[in-house]
């Protein structure tokens, strides 16, 4: 089946509230309730891999006065959620709730797994209601309900549950075995093809990542990173270029939404600080060059589609931290494209960006991600300078290939390959500080 840009944005740009593991934990809850006769709930529990275990610890979700933590999410998405939202199953989500949910979780009524060996996203869940149970499993993407079943009868025609064709395959899995095809030449060609409404969803996302950004710009919400950058620019200790203007940006949003705002992210391969990576450090550069408004949308066009690229090699989760290789390679060449640059030119950014930051490990969703989006936006800008100066990482350097398609492959190898025992170790880390605090 031929695919296209818009088949690209239909299923790897949307807007999530709230960090996507906890969130998506909450939508496999929502969705497991609201097949329940009535939501007179006894119990809740759920299986993660490790990876949504991971991200999904720590941060914290919106709308709950800073409330974390997978059991929380479950309860949350089971007593409030609306599953119909998907990634912004907890909108409706309000004190009352809020309140009904630590008492909830008073009772310990919900129990989380963490299946230590489980190779890819998955979550499951199963909710008693009396003589009722519900079971609800999402897979590869965040919102993919693939199955809901109540009282072991599965419902395959339910609106909540994801469409395989005849030999089990996703749109999503068949869409990433396409893009895996494409040249950089055929990624970059797909950008004409762009209509109102594609163009339409790609300025939206700006609008609503910029929202996320200005509130942490004003609020100093998590770290107060970005805001902490700002003010020492106003202080005289540092100077403001496009380089730190990325970073400003990029952290900032990256600080509000960490912190729990109850502000969408438009994300971009199921992560909204991928969203906010991916299009973020473009509008800060658009600040310091003459460019048309066409230009710029085509630019986070393209960085949408080279984010999208990436992930189908490295997996949605991995122990890379996906912001720096995939989302921050779409915004170098996004950057590269708007700064007029070549093919080769948008080859070499990305290349220089892979050598600069295929070591940054993902240890999980917290506040402190926004130094790694304020790392992974002021590189991508300074990749795409190298480049468009001449200046590229050789093929006879580390892990980088000869192409931009074999430096992806061996991306995507490092990450679903070689740092597999990195993965178990950070998790296993993270979970020996949780129980020593408990």
């Amino acid at each position: 089946m031929q695919y296209g840009v818009k088949d690209i944005l239909e299923m790897e740009v949307a807007p999530a509230l709230g960090c996507t593991e906890p969130v998506a934990i909450a939508l496999g809850a929502a969705a497991a309730a609201s097949v329940l006769p009535e939501r007179k709930i006894d119990s809740i529990e759920v299986w993660v891999d490790p990876n949504i275990y991971k991200n999904g610890l720590a941060v914290v979700i919106p709308g709950t006065g800073g409330l974390c933590g997978l059991e929380t999410a479950a309860a949350l998405g089971a007593l409030g959620g609306d599953p119909s939202l998907k990634l912004e199953v907890l909108g409706p989500i309000d004190k009352e709730t809020v309140e009904e949910v630590k008492r909830f979780l008073r009772r310990e009524a919900v129990t989380v797994h963490l299946l230590s060996d489980r190779k890819g996203l998955l979550i499951r869940t199963v909710i008693r209601s009396g003589e009722n149970t519900a079971e609800s499993v999402i897979t590869d993407l965040h919102d993919n309900i693939s199955t809901l079943k109540l009282n072991g009868l599965e419902l395959t025609d339910h609106p909540l549950v994801s469409r395989v064709d005849e030999e089990g395959q996703s749109d999503l899995a068949k869409l990433e075995e396409w893009l895996r095809d494409l040249a950089l030449e055929e990624l970059v060609a797909l950008v004409d093809d762009l209509d109102l409404e594609d163009k339409g969803v790609l300025e939206e996302s700006v609008r609503c990542n910029l929202r996320l950004a200005e509130h942490g710009l004003k609020h100093g919400s998590g770290l107060g990173v970005g805001k902490a950058l700002d003010r020492l620019v106003r202080q005289g200790l540092i100077k403001k270029d496009m380089i730190l203007g990325a970073r400003i940006l990029s952290s900032a949003a990256a600080d509000a939404r960490m912190a729990g705002v109850k502000l969408p992210a438009m994300a971009s391969a199921g992560s909204g600080n991928h969203g906010l990576t991916a299009v973020l450090p473009i509008r800060a550069v658009m600040d310091y060059v003459e460019c048309d408004r066409e230009s710029f949308v085509e630019a986070i066009g393209l960085s949408q589609i080279i984010t999208a690229y990436v992930k189908a090699y490295t997996g949605r989760l991995s122990a890379v931290c996906g912001c720096s290789i995939a989302a921050g390679a779409g915004a170098t060449a996004g950057i590269t494209y708007l700064l007029g640059g070549t093919l080769h030119n948008m080859a070499g950014a990305i290349k220089n960006l892979t050598e600069d930051l295929a070591g940054v490990i993902c240890d999980g969703a917290k506040a402190a991600c926004a130094f790694k989006l304020a790392t992974a936006a002021g590189t991508a800008v300074q990749a795409s300078l190298f480049s468009l100066q001449g200046i590229t990482v050789q093929a006879t350097d580390g892990i980088i290939g000869a192409s931009l398609e074999q430096t992806t492959q061996n991306i995507g190898e490092l990450s679903t390959q070689g740092m597999i025992e990195t993965d178990r170790t950070i998790l296993r880390i993270m979970l020996q500080k949780r129980f020593s605090a408990v």
